[in-house]
């Protein structure tokens, strides 16, 4: 059984996740609403996170031995997954020192480096092989329900893996926290990204759960997927 998938986005008024100051304190306070098991992060969202802790991903892959975690992790903190079918995602014991999560999986393939599963090993970070050349979401998710009874899970992504999971057809809720700013630009920065839509991939229709304003001139808008 597939774990419910929610989609959780800062966004300006004209769709953008970038070019306006986020209100990072009140994204998390609505996302800790939902009691989800674990957090789905995109590589590339990590990426940018490493640049705040002063240190480049890559900058570990020269390490031939790395810290393993310190104790058992949080029971009660959401599991950390991340799909990496290439194996970038270098920085693993700055992660465990992050506060978030308990548990921390990567997505991996088939197609993932020997040498990225042996690193994985070193610093004790349990994965989750699904796919061939690049990572199935779909068997990795049901994976995670099985493996650590996961039943919620919420997106902390940019574009591109959101676009993955709709397209897919594991999305079950949509959450947008609308800030009172029109960016423009011609940049493809939308909280979700990917092909165009098609005759055989259409847009995604929306039913609208609730609309609540939050934080002065925030809007907090959610979806069901139809």
């Amino acid at each position: 059984m597939l774990p419910r998938v929610i989609i959780h986005n800062a966004v300006s008024v004209d769709g953008r996740i970038d070019g306006f100051p986020p209100e990072i304190g009140v994204f998390y306070e609505v996302a800790s609403a939902w009691d989800v098991d674990a957090h789905l992060v995109g590589s590339e969202t990590l990426f940018a996170e490493s640049d705040s802790m002063d240190e480049e991903p890559g900058e570990t892959v020269a390490r031939e031995a790395q810290k393993p975690r310190n104790g058992a992790p949080d029971a009660d903190a959401p599991l950390l997954a991340v799909p990496d079918s290439e194996g970038r995602v270098r920085n693993w014991e700055l992660l465990d020192e992050q506060p978030y999560w308990g548990e921390m999986v990567a997505l991996i393939s088939s197609a993932t480096p020997d040498e990225y599963v042996e690193y994985l090993g070193l610093v004790g970070v349990d994965y989750v092989e699904a796919g061939d050349d690049h990572v199935d979401l779909r068997e990795a998710l049901a994976e995670l329900a099985d493996r650590y009874d996961v039943e919620t899970v919420l997106t902390d992504s940019g574009g591109t893996l959101n676009g993955v999971l709709l397209r897919a057809g594991l999305v079950d809720e949509v959450s947008v926290l609308v800030h009172p700013y029109l960016v423009g630009g011609t940049s493809p920065r939308s909280f979700v990204r990917g092909p165009d839509p098609s005759e055989s991939a259409p847009a995604a229709s929306l039913s609208l759960l609730g609309v609540e304003r939050r934080d002065d001139d925030l809007l907090q808008l959610r979806y069901a997927l139809d």
